[in-house]
């Protein structure tokens, strides 16, 4: 397996005019974005009015299962439509976008 540094594999998609992989999930992705914005708030307002430890813990455990939600989802857009369109189009390009996943799921994982 090759290492990759944190730095590779970041092209901006804008800049050579290719969209990302979750343009047909970004509604979804912003609406599920939108909703922990809130929810972080909320939780703002709760250790400000010093509401109860475990209360506050369970809205923090809601807004971490809505961001893996989310990185979830872009993940398997990544992977539909980024990886799998690199290993069709060329054998390295394809590699370079499994090495850039596997990353991906590193850094998700925090392994």
């Amino acid at each position: 397996m090759t290492t990759i540094p944190d730095h590779a594999h970041t092209a901006d998609p804008v800049a050579n005019d290719t969209p990302p992989g979750y343009t047909d999930h970004k509604d979804d992705h912003l609406s599920r974005l939108h909703k922990v914005e809130g929810q972080i708030r909320g939780i703002t307002r709760m250790v400000d009015t010093e509401r109860y430890c475990i209360d506050i813990l369970t809205q923090i455990s809601a807004i971490t299962h809505a961001l893996h939600k989310v990185a979830l989802g872009l993940l398997d857009d990544h992977i539909r439509h980024c990886v799998l369109d690199a290993v069709r189009t060329d054998e390295a390009e394809g590699d370079a976008k499994l090495d850039e996943l596997t990353l991906a799921l590193r850094r998700t994982l925090r392994l």
